[in-house]
């Protein structure tokens, strides 16, 4: 098992498809092809739906034959240099089919593109077009400029966009489970991370185009959604204002203030049998008010990305995190005391950040202990040209030692999740199908509320079946039931 990716994610399930998406056949009988490969986070395969939809309208069918397209994007991640080294790479390739194919139009989408604009324009030259996340509006213009030959490119970072009148083309979709993206961008300015600079800062999208994405979706036989934004908990939105930052501004001024906490509420009351998911979101926007809503909906299920990064307060502090390790328990504490011991709790974990001495990665180690999360992300630290960490911080901690610690807090975390899961054995929980286990093709997979893969017989199930299923064994990333009930009048 290679431990030392630069994402490591528990479930190998999760860690495959987190890699890439691409483009699926998509024939109305338009003139043209788009083919698009996003990398990265969920925000981004979402914007690729939203790009695949505003490329529809202007003459663009979606192929996954990159030999057939005439125009390639890549959606890009600049959140790790793993990331930006794969997409070079798959330039290269790019650059090798367009030379015979000379009419074919290369763009780089999302966070690399608005970090990198220049460089991969104008001094590499190996693309021919570069357009921010909030600029994707512009995208036919922009490639019918490059198709004259002349440089295209937008990395304008709106205060307002949301996309909230485009409907998606859901890529890649199972039919069951859809993501439905409510705000963009991000305010906290943590200082390893480039969002905000990519990304922009946040603004929240109305309401009732939310509520009405959710249930065009139930209409269409989704069963779950998963609302999505790089700060997802930190929804803030009213008639007046959707920028955050002006809305707490001029809070008293304005006639309504649609909360997270609203929003969930709202979307859970689309109907009953709608499971709703949240992703990903800071732990000083978890606030009582979230939680008790969460409890008060069955659908609405009992998970929490409640990411930490480091155990140690000094390291959080330089991190600019703005919370401490007793703050942060004390919000573990609140959603135990009001969620109960069963709610998932994942996290995001940074080995060896500028500074990070011995005794404080073993708090990282010892916080661990005590939360006991259920899956994490974890990553050793690489510093992000822009952030404010790489201006003001030394990476100072050699690579074998950032991998020795991640290693550590890798197999703290197995053993935990394993520890976690087989609290789980004999009990009935509630899975919604959504796929096929990659192991068997006999075997069907699904999540429970707390967000664990559920692997049981396929025998009389199908897609989109909610199945009462009894947890019979367990690994430290999976759980495998036996089937009890089929679709049961409660999820």
């Amino acid at each position: 098992m290679d431990l030392i990716k630069d994402i490591d994610i528990l479930s190998p399930e999760e860690a495959q498809a987190s890699d890439f998406k691409t483009t699926e056949d998509l024939s109305t009988g338009k003139e043209k092809k788009v083919y698009i490969e996003s990398y990265g986070c969920q925000m981004n395969f979402s914007d690729s739906e939203i790009v695949a939809s505003i490329m529809k309208e202007n003459g663009y069918d979606t192929t996954s034959d990159v030999k057939k397209a005439d125009v390639i994007f890549l959606n890009t991640c600049s959140i790790r240099e793993k990331a930006e080294q794969t997409v070079r790479n798959r330039l290269t390739h790019f650059n090798g089919l367009k030379r015979n194919k000379p009419a074919m139009t290369i763009g780089i989408l999302g966070c690399m593109a608005e970090r990198l604009k220049e460089k991969l324009l104008e001094e590499e030259k190996i693309v021919d077009l570069v357009v921010g996340p909030d600029a994707y509006r512009d995208l036919p213009n922009l490639v019918a400029t490059a198709e004259d030959g002349l440089k295209a490119i937008n990395t304008f970072l709106s205060r307002e966009e949301t996309y909230g009148d485009i409907s998606p083309v859901r890529l890649n979709s199972n039919g069951v489970s859809a993501f439905i993206s409510i705000m963009r961008g991000c305010d906290n300015m943590c200082s390893f991370c480039v969002v905000p600079f990519t990304r922009g800062r946040e603004r929240s999208r109305d309401p009732e185009s939310i509520l009405a994405e959710a249930k065009d979706l139930w209409s269409k036989g989704y069963k779950e959604v998963t609302l999505l934004g790089q700060n997802v908990d930190s929804y803030k939105w009213s008639p007046e204002e959707n920028n955050k930052a002006r809305l707490n501004k001029k809070e008293e001024e304005v006639t309504e203030v649609v909360t997270f906490a609203n929003l969930l509420e709202q979307v859970a009351q689309v109907n009953p049998l709608l499971r709703v998911r949240f992703s990903t979101s800071h732990p000083k926007d978890i606030t009582d008010e979230v939680l008790h809503t969460i409890k008060k909906y069955d659908n609405i299920c009992k998970y929490i990305h409640l990411p930490v990064q480091s155990g140690n307060s000094r390291v959080l502090e330089l991190m600019n995190r703005t919370y401490d390790r007793a703050w942060y328990l004390d919000r573990v504490r609140a959603i135990r005391e009001i969620l109960g011991e069963e709610c998932g709790i994942s996290s995001d974990m940074i080995a060896g950040f500028c500074s990070e001495t011995e005794e404080e990665h073993q708090d990282t180690l010892s916080l661990m202990e005590l939360v006991k999360y259920d899956f994490s992300y974890m990553f050793y630290y690489s510093e992000r040209p822009g952030t404010l960490a790489a201006k003001k911080y030394a990476d100072d901690i050699p690579l074998e030692t950032k991998k020795r610690r991640l290693a550590e807090i890798i197999e703290k975390q197995s053993q935990i999740a394993y520890d976690r899961n087989r609290l789980d054995l004999g009990k009935e929980q509630i899975i919604l199908i959504d796929g096929t286990s990659k192991k068997s093709s006999a075997e069907l997979k699904g999540r429970n509320s707390a967000n664990k893969v559920v692997i049981v017989s396929g025998e009389g199930l199908k897609l989109g079946d909610f199945v009462r299923v009894r947890i019979t064994e367990c690994s430290p990333a999976t759980l495998f039931g036996e089937v009890v009930e089929i679709n049961p009048l409660s999820i």
